[in-house]
């Protein structure tokens, strides 16, 4: 009964066992474009850039005007509000202005339209304000593309890491179709008595070590192709096989200089220009301000009519002369940050130079480790070889062929690692120096 159970179960784990390994080539070009317009990093940058245009926006009202209607509905027996609202109304006879009824009159009812315009002409904290909101916003935009150029960078990196994983695959599986042949020369040598038992399990081992690398290197290859999807915004994660092979870029190292047009810089130097800003509207806050306003009003007795109407217009000048020192604390605080966004602006700016001194001399190492890579590579493949060709022949011991097939699969594999730090810093060096 077990078994029945059982089989349905194992066939069930080996169809999801296929469908996770499913292999989809796919060249760098469609993971950039992909990327471009699914990742979600860019997508939060961009939300971010909307926040602030948004904000930006916002301070129109420096200069346009700010336009209210409202429809008042009353019922009164005050003396004051009764006759006012009778004077409004235009409807005052002779017989109210008798005393007793001054003094207590009847209810009225006073319905009231309102439209209200105030209109800023003077204010300059307000100005400094649009635009400290305008460089922010304009660094937010700076901040999207930083963001899009870090991400192609990204692609660059993951998928050399997928090239890279593919390569590391190829050599094992080749070194472990030589040690599994290896192995098969010491066995049957093992029959015929030309091999001791201690020998042939040194092959054994071998041929274990490299199942284990092998398993390694295919796991890599599921986790770039995982990194992949996440930069895609790809929830589907298979394994992904690069279309375009691993090989030595070509590059120039001459010129190369962190630019003040780079976009982060930029941002942070508009960022800088904000906090500039921001101080000086503080700063404004202390001189007066001018409004105009005015008013056009509709009276009657019955709801949403209008049987009188009036106008109201003028010009208010405004001065807060005092606020308990909250003022003058708010503009020494905007100073401050206004200060210390030029020492972090400096400080990156440094810091982008430590980095791309820094990543220059790592193209320099890794320049020279592909030339000594490349010719242990050619000087370890030609030692199997010869290895090889004379353990067939009983001449060479076990021990020794298998420290050349170690060796050799090793150079392979350092060859190609080296090609991945040379191509790595290449791409890292052109992200620093990209205007």
């Amino acid at each position: 009964m077990k078994k029945h159970i059982y089989i349905p179960l194992l066939l069930l784990g080996l169809t999801l066992s296929v469908q996770a390994q499913q292999v989809v080539p796919i060249a760098k070009s469609d993971v950039l474009s992909k990327v471009s317009e699914r990742n979600t990093s860019i997508k939060i940058s961009e939300e971010d850039f909307k926040q602030a245009r948004a904000d930006y926006r916002q301070t129109n009202a420096v200069f346009l005007p700010n336009i209210t209607a409202s429809h008042t509905a009353m019922a009164t027996t005050n003396p004051l509000m009764a006759f006012g609202s009778k004077l409004n109304q235009e409807i005052l006879t002779q017989n109210d202005f008798n005393p007793a009824l001054l003094n207590d009159p009847s209810q009225i009812e006073n319905y009231a339209t309102k439209f209200e315009i105030q209109q800023p002409l003077i204010n300059l904290d307000g100005i400094y304000q649009r635009k400290a909101a305008k460089s922010k916003m304009e660094a937010m935009s700076l901040k999207t593309e930083r963001t899009q150029d870090y991400l192609a960078f990204e692609v660059d990196k993951a998928y050399m890491q997928l090239q890279l994983a593919y390569k590391a695959v190829s050599v094992l599986e080749k070194a472990l179709d030589a040690a599994n042949a290896n192995k098969k020369l010491a066995d049957d040598s093992f029959k015929q008595g030309y091999l001791q038992r201690a020998d042939v399990l040194n092959v054994e081992v071998r041929v274990t070590e490299v199942q284990n690398q092998l398993q390694t290197a295919k796991s890599n290859v599921q986790n770039a192709s995982n990194y992949l999807s996440f930069l895609m915004n790809d929830e589907a994660y298979v394994v992904y096989m690069p279309s375009d092979d691993l090989t030595i870029g070509t590059f120039t190292m001459e010129d190369k200089a962190v630019s003040e047009n780079r976009s982060d810089i930029k941002a942070m130097q508009l960022a800088s220009n904000a906090y500039e800003a921001m101080n000086k509207a503080d700063k404004m806050a202390f001189l007066p301000r001018l409004n105009a306003f005015g008013s056009y009003e509709l009276y009657d007795d019955k709801i949403f009519q209008g049987g009188s109407n009036g106008y109201l217009f003028g010009a208010q000048l405004s001065w807060d002369i005092f606020q308990g020192s909250k003022r003058i604390g708010k503009a020494q605080k905007s100073k401050s940050e206004f200060e210390k966004s030029k020492l972090e602006y400096k400080q990156y700016v440094s810091q982008s130079n430590l980095e791309l001194n820094k990543a220059k001399r790592a193209f320099i190492d890794a320049d020279n480790k592909l030339k000594l890579t490349t010719l242990a590579l050619q000087q370890s493949e030609e030692s199997l070889r010869i290895r090889t060709n004379r353990f067939k022949e009983g001449l060479e011991k076990t021990s020794d062929l298998l420290l050349a097939e170690t060796q050799y699969a090793q150079k392979q594999l350092e060859y190609y690692q080296t090609i991945f730090e040379y191509n790595y810093t290449q791409a890292y060096l052109q992200f620093l120096t990209k205007e």
